[in-house]
């Protein structure tokens, strides 16, 4: 009879409590597809008395992760702690020194040592299995390791968080600001009472620079990621992106240039027909553009116990059955030195959103400075309110209004350029908004 594969799982809390749910509940369908029992053995959580909704009873427990990742009651480590260093990072360590299967949904950990950790699993030959480190229940991970790979990529992006998309498809569809959004999605647990790593765009960088490294072939450079969050939205952004065809999404782009690769996080604007524009609330989606497929588009639930679990226990399937495949696509000695492109180099689309002086010869001056900086603008919208244009036909008041701005395509530098001296002018009554436009 094939030998059990033992589990232990170190973090308990909803993810970890619905992994050991799945693997009890599918026990023998797992056994029928990969020809041997998979059981969780051992268990490590920081508080043995809290009521988890799950039987523990007949399991090893570990107050140490460190101590279960080397305990000879287990062959594969499931690490569900989180966090980039501390516990996370020493327990999957001592599991790969172990000669440990490691299984881990944490994204952070891998952006940060995953050249490492890929390094220490291959020379022990066992696995470092990830899937669940992006996109929750999307097989991504698969998909572009596996599924594409007789494809060349050259660009892969996505919306990578499911709080920041259920702000902002609220803030489109009730006209809300982002701080009462913010309000209900940490009220309804989709944000954290500290939301900073999900808004401000850390979470979905994390998660690019993996994917970046799997479909390029090159070493993960968290570091080289550019980061806006989306905090600074206003709802006139999204009435201004639908009244031009738009919608605004936080993406994560990686994007393979003749100068080299871009790594970016922002608020975007995405045609409304485009598939990725019609994905709302918490939901995470990723699209591929690849030479063989053309355009790919995965949708589906990007967090949550459930969707993550079944993210777990994919890999710890493909454990079972002895798939241990390099962790980045191909063996670390072979991974290339990513080539930075600095966001100042990026060229594109722009939608500019400056609040100007109301006043003669203030748009003209826009102009002009755009055209200095070699910028063509496709459509320049001037927004004054009913009462305004009533009392003040002529435009003479000097009351600050939004001027909108669309661009063809320009390099960053440029616009910044052009900003800049628009400032110097004298211009603008506040800082400009300004975001990127991802066209198909």
């Amino acid at each position: 009879m094939t030998q059990t594969l033992r589990l232990g799982i170190a973090g308990l809390g909803t993810v970890g409590a619905s992994v050991l749910r799945m693997v009890a509940r599918r026990a023998e369908a797992l056994e029928a597809a990969t020809g041997r029992t998979i059981a969780v053995t051992a268990v490590s959580a920081r508080d043995r008395g809290r009521d988890r909704g799950v039987d523990l009873s007949g399991l090893h427990w570990f107050d140490d992760p460190v101590d279960l990742a080397r305990s000879g009651e287990i062959d594969v480590f499931v690490e569900l702690v989180g966090g980039s260093d501390g516990a996370a990072k020493q327990a999957v360590e001592a599991a790969l020194g172990a000669g440990k299967h490691v299984v881990t949904a944490n994204k952070a950990l891998l952006a940060h040592h995953g050249a490492a950790l890929a390094r220490m699993a291959e020379e022990h030959g066992v696995a470092l299995a990830y899937e669940a480190s992006v996109a929750g229940g999307i097989p991504v991970i698969k998909a572009i390791r596996e599924g594409l790979s007789g494809n060349a990529i050259s660009r892969v992006y996505g919306i990578l968080n499911g709080t920041c998309n259920y702000i902002l498809s609220r803030m489109e569809a009730e006209g809300l600001t982002f701080e009462a959004c913010l309000k209900d999605a940490q009220a309804l647990g989709y944000a954290e009472a500290d939301p900073t790593f999900d808004v401000e765009g850390f979470d979905t960088a994390h998660k690019l620079a993996i994917l970046t490294s799997l479909a390029f072939g090159v070493e993960i450079d968290a570091e080289g990621v550019s980061v806006e969050g989306i905090s600074a939205i206003q709802p006139l952004d999204l009435t201004m992106a639908d009244e031009l065809g738009y919608r605004i999404k936080l993406l994560g782009v990686a994007q393979q240039t003749a100068a080299g690769i871009e790594q970016r996080v922002h608020p975007t604007m995405v045609p409304k027909a485009s598939a990725i524009a019609q994905v709302m609330g918490v939901t995470n989606a990723v699209t591929v553009d690849a030479d063989a497929v053309g355009e790919l588009t995965l949708i589906g639930p990007g967090a949550g116990g459930a969707a993550t679990a079944s993210a777990v226990v994919a890999d710890i399937t493909d454990v079972a059955l002895g798939l241990a495949r390099p962790t980045f696509g191909q063996p670390v000695p072979r991974l290339a030195s990513p080539r930075r492109v600095e966001m100042q180099r990026h060229e594109g689309g722009y939608y500019i959103r400056l609040t100007v002086h109301d006043r003669t010869g203030v748009a003209a001056g826009v102009a002009t400075r755009m055209a200095e900086a070699n910028i063509s603008i496709e459509s320049i919208v001037q927004r004054r309110s009913a009462k305004a244009a009533s009392s003040d036909p002529q435009g003479l008041s000097g009351q600050p209004v939004p001027l909108v701005l669309i661009t063809y395509a320009a390099t960053e530098g440029n616009v910044r350029e052009a900003l800049a001296a628009i400032d110097r002018d004298g211009l603008l009554a506040e800082a400009p908004q300004l975001i990127r436009i991802e066209r198909e």
